[in-house]
């Protein structure tokens, strides 16, 4: 038994060293690490199939875009006031029932929402007043007409009752009219559209009271397929555009993706402390995907709508007064070709000469595959 505790420990030591040179011989059979770029030539870069430094590139073709003519400038989409109604109630009240939620589609004379109203019962009443009292009126210049036939009453007495009867048909035509104006005839005031659009926003909930003085509206209908897109255009900016230009407007929701707008209003004079006129535009947002009060990047384009292509300036590597792309000649062969400008941006340059529309630029990792061209 002894013999047996003096062995256990020198048997796990060789069953340890046994485990050990199994596994270095795991891992020095592995298989060897997949071969470094070669440059083929100067100003040439070709990886192997599987080369691994392939993942870190991003590669993507080359497309044509309208030249700007400005630096892209911040701008905001709002509603198109020509199309837009911000609806209030005339009269003080409260709300009985919401007849419209936001994105409903209403037509010109929908119904909103009840109001009961005392003003619209005032309203009715008088209306209803102003009626009677006419009638009566009529009735008695019709009575002083015969009397007069008879010779019962003199002229002048047909003539005061002529000129009641003219006030009071005035007064019954205004007492009609503002009833006609408050929306109804009789019962509880309807809040009613005012023109054809969807409803985008609503302020009021049942039980609320309503003003007629109050600054904010208690529903905005417009039409969601008309946009404008407002910028304070700077003072050295103003010789580059003008009214019924073109501009491109781009969103952060929709990365990448341009949206046509065309230039409708400059200002006519200048803010005397932005040093900046404002400038306006309408979008044509029939597919709904804007939404005012958007933040956007508006970037006018010429006339002639002249296109280059367009390229991130993360594809670009410069040297000296020079600027150079990596072009992807073939799979896994990656050319450096000199470009020349027709505009640097914020965000994106196009090219004027050395690269075609189609062509397939490294977009992301072209600085490393200038070092490790440089190292060749």
């Amino acid at each position: 038994m002894k013999n047996l505790n003096r062995a256990l420990p020198l048997l796990g030591g060789l069953l340890l060293l046994l485990a050990g040179g199994w596994l270095w011989h795991k891992l020095t059979a592995e298989e060897p690490s997949k071969p470094s770029a070669a440059a083929v030539a100067r100003d040439t870069i070709s990886y192997p199939p599987d080369a691994t430094q392939l993942t870190f590139l991003n590669i993507s073709p080359v497309e044509s875009e309208p030249v700007p003519l400005i630096e892209p400038l911040n701008a905001r989409i709002a509603y198109d006031d020509n199309v837009t109604a911000r609806v209030s109630s005339p009269i003080q009240g409260r709300v009985l029932r919401i007849h419209k939620e936001p994105g409903s589609k209403v037509h010109k004379g929908d119904a909103l929402a009840e109001i009961d109203s005392p003003d619209f019962a005032q309203a009715v009443a008088d209306s209803q007043k102003a009626e009677a009292d006419l009638l009566r009126k009529q009735q008695a210049f019709e009575r002083a007409k015969l009397m007069l036939e008879a010779k019962s009453i003199a002229q002048k007495e047909v003539e005061l009752a002529e000129s009641d009867w003219r006030l009071a048909e005035a007064e019954n035509k205004r007492a009609k009219e503002r009833l006609a104006n408050l929306g109804g005839s009789s019962g509880h005031f309807l809040l009613r559209a005012p023109l054809d659009g969807v409803v985008t926003e609503r302020q009021i909930s049942v039980g609320s009271e309503v003003q007629p003085d109050t600054t904010k509206p208690l529903f905005v209908i417009t039409d969601p397929a008309r946009l404008w897109v407002l910028v304070d255009l700077p003072e050295h900016d103003l010789g580059k555009v003008e009214v019924g230009q073109d501009a491109i407007a781009e969103v952060d929701a929709y990365p990448g993706e341009a949206f046509l707008a065309h230039i409708t209003v400059i200002a006519g004079a200048l803010d005397p402390v932005s040093r900046r006129v404002q400038m306006r535009c309408e979008l044509d947002n029939a597919s709904a995907r804007l939404k005012p009060e958007m933040y956007a990047r508006l970037t006018p384009i010429a006339h002639e709508r002249s296109r280059l292509p367009r390229i991130p300036n993360s594809a670009l590597v410069t040297e000296g007064l020079y600027s150079f792309v990596y072009v992807e000649i073939q799979p896994g062969t990656l050319q450096k070709r000199q470009v020349t400008l027709a505009m640097r941006g914020h965000d994106f340059s196009y090219v004027k000469q050395g690269l075609k529309e189609g062509e397939r630029v490294v977009t992301s990792g072209a600085i490393l595959l200038n070092a490790e061209l440089g190292n060749q």
